[in-house]
């Protein structure tokens, strides 16, 4: 018998496997590319790191993403209320769809969702795991479930100018380097 995560693992490759050569070439040099193949209205500077076949649903023409939009992994945008399954035995209700709109320099974090019928403004943070019932005006730092405005992004920038490190230019052993000389060679693994 496999285990839970053999199994996750087997059935991700066979997925992997079944998907067309181009399709996965195409998924993995340009993704925004592939989100707009499928019919995504996405506009200049976008970075999406989620995988778009899952990340905008079965109705990917309804989401819009504005310019310098990044989607982190994970995030989902449903555009689609299938709920009404529960009243169809009563009543012959159709689904229901809206739009998702996302504005300017807007930054979607990890495993978001995205619900039917959004509209989040310009300069947005939306935090990780963060639902998003409904829409966010501009400026605003967004987090919870569901997600609520916790400050505004000039807010966020003050504390974040606090913390942070000069090492954006860095990369790979020297960034480590620098890491770990900053931390005191401290890892994530000491008590």
């Amino acid at each position: 018998m496999f285990a839970k995560g053999r199994l996750r693992v087997l059935f991700r490759l066979c997925r992997y496997v079944l998907w067309s050569p181009v399709e996965r070439a195409w998924m993995a040099l340009d993704k925004v590319g592939y989100a707009r193949h499928l019919g995504v209205t996405i506009g200049s500077g976008c970075s999406i790191w989620a995988r778009p076949d899952i990340a905008f649903g079965q109705e990917p023409y309804l989401v819009t993403l504005g310019d310098h939009v990044y989607v982190s992994a994970g995030v989902q945008f449903i555009n689609h209320d299938s709920g009404v399954w529960v009243l169809r035995g009563e009543d012959k209700l159709s689904e229901v769809y809206a739009p998702i709109c996302v504005g300017n320099n807007v930054f979607i974090g990890l495993r978001a969702i995205i619900l039917p019928g959004v509209t989040i403004g310009d300069n947005v943070i939306i935090g990780a795991g963060a639902v998003v019932t409904r829409d966010i005006p501009s400026g605003s730092v967004a987090v919870g479930v569901p997600a609520r405005v916790k400050g505004t992004v000039d807010d966020y920038a003050v504390r974040v100018r606090e913390r942070a490190l000069p090492c954006h230019h860095l990369k790979g052993r020297a960034k480590d380097a620098f890491l770990r000389a900053h931390f005191g060679g401290r890892t994530g693994t000491e008590a």
